[in-house]
């Protein structure tokens, strides 16, 4: 006879029992029994609620899915001859990327003559790439891609664990302003008595 190995509805274990038994106290209990390790030598079922399991599951699927980072490409354009302030501007804008755990495609648009002096445009996207070193470092070099340069810079966290680190401070943020509410009525409280 086929045997399995029971876990009670609270998690319990109960052991290994033949499947006849364990069908029959899923009945006694009003519920469902559930295979939820098929692989293992004997299999694992659980006394459960079926319905309430699907749910939980597509719940955690949900979560899991929300809670995935998706790294996007983001693009800084610049001109070869670029104003100091507005070469800034985009450095931050960079920046912002990459921290918030993007990869930057910084990107240099070649006009007219522009295109005969490559050496310019690479020098001014070495420039950009020892400028957020502190955020990412460069994945691909710079290459010529029609009339443009581009060069793609990876940031040194991943979306996740920015993602990750974001919804804690999220939380401890929550958490300290609840605290706040709740120490105002105490103390006045004792301020009156």
């Amino acid at each position: 006879m086929p045997e399995v190995r029971l876990v009670g509805p609270n998690g319990e274990q109960i052991g290994v029992v033949r499947i006849e038994a364990a069908l029959r106290l899923a009945q006694e209990a009003d519920l469902d029994l559930v295979e939820v390790a098929p692989n293992s030598k004997p299999p694992v079922v659980k006394i459960m609620d079926y319905g309430k399991f699907k749910y939980e599951a597509a719940q955690k699927a949900k979560e899991a899915r929300r809670n995935q980072a998706n790294t996007i490409l983001k693009e800084v354009r610049f001109r070869l001859k670029i104003d100091e302030h507005d070469y800034e501007t985009k450095r931050k804008r960079a920046e912002g990327f990459l921290k918030a755990g993007d990869k930057v495609k910084a990107m240099i648009l070649f006009r007219g003559r522009e295109q005969s002096r490559p050496e310019q445009g690479v020098r001014l996207l070495r420039k950009f790439a020892e400028d957020v070193a502190e955020f990412g470092n460069v994945e691909s070099s710079p290459k010529v891609d029609g009339r443009n340069m581009v060069m793609v810079v990876a940031p040194h966290r991943n979306k996740s664990d920015v993602k990750t680190e974001q919804n804690a401070q999220r939380a401890a943020n929550k958490q300290a302003a609840r605290e706040a509410k709740g120490q105002t009525p105490s103390s006045e409280t004792t301020a009156a008595e």
